[in-house]
């Protein structure tokens, strides 16, 4: 198994490394280490898994990489994005903008950003059956960036700030936080970009 994700890792890795595409997206506020981001729609490839949040991304990085890399109807390969995106699943009803990793008896959702210019009807069909498409509509988020290690005591401090930092500002939030990690697993800690999301009532 250790082998199976170095290989693919290296696999990766020239692609991750480019991964320079994001959803696009305004700053309509920022205020402390905290941004108010308008999201424009845009397309995921997504799985849930039942795992731990800890354990979620790397489970779900070899099923969602799969897809992307031409195990599809067609066989069409996508350039990686950023950021991959992981969150307590199932998503509620009311949650509108993008969607990454968080925890519930469920399972957690992860997802990779697909390219722009994809949509539902253009992108290829999965064929692996846990993969699923979806489009994720416009919304404003609020989001704390913040660099380190994808620890669950890193994630929960972020958390705590971006929070509090919103009840000061009196800025309300619906739904599950977002985690959003826009780099490969071998980027070294310290280099990391690591972001919290918010879903803005």
């Amino acid at each position: 198994m250790h082998r199976f994700l170095l290989a693919l890792t290296l696999v990766a890795m020239p692609l991750l490394s480019q991964a320079i595409e994001e959803p696009d997206h305004e700053v309509i506020r920022s205020f402390d280490n905290v941004e108010l981001r308008q999201y424009a729609p845009y397309v995921v490839a997504e799985v849930v898994l039942d795992a731990s949040p800890e354990d979620a991304g790397n489970q779900a990085f070899p099923i969602l990489a799969g897809y992307i890399f031409g195990k599809n109807k067609g066989e069409k390969k996508f350039a990686m994005t950023a950021p991959v995106t992981q969150t307590a699943a199932p998503m509620r009803m009311d949650m509108t903008a993008p969607v990454t990793q968080a925890a519930t008896a469920d399972g957690m959702r992860v997802q990779f950003v697909l390219p722009k210019g994809v949509t539902l009807a253009t992108a290829p069909e999965p064929i692996d059956p846990r993969v699923q498409l979806r489009e994720v509509p416009a919304g404003t988020w609020a989001v704390i960036r913040y660099s380190g290690t994808w620890s669950q005591a890193n994630y929960l401090e972020h958390l705590g700030e971006l929070k509090a930092t919103l009840q000061a500002a009196g800025v309300a939030t619906q739904g599950e936080p977002v985690l959003a990690r826009y780099n490969a697993p071998f980027t070294p800690w310290f280099l990391r970009r690591n972001e919290i999301w918010l879903a803005v009532r």
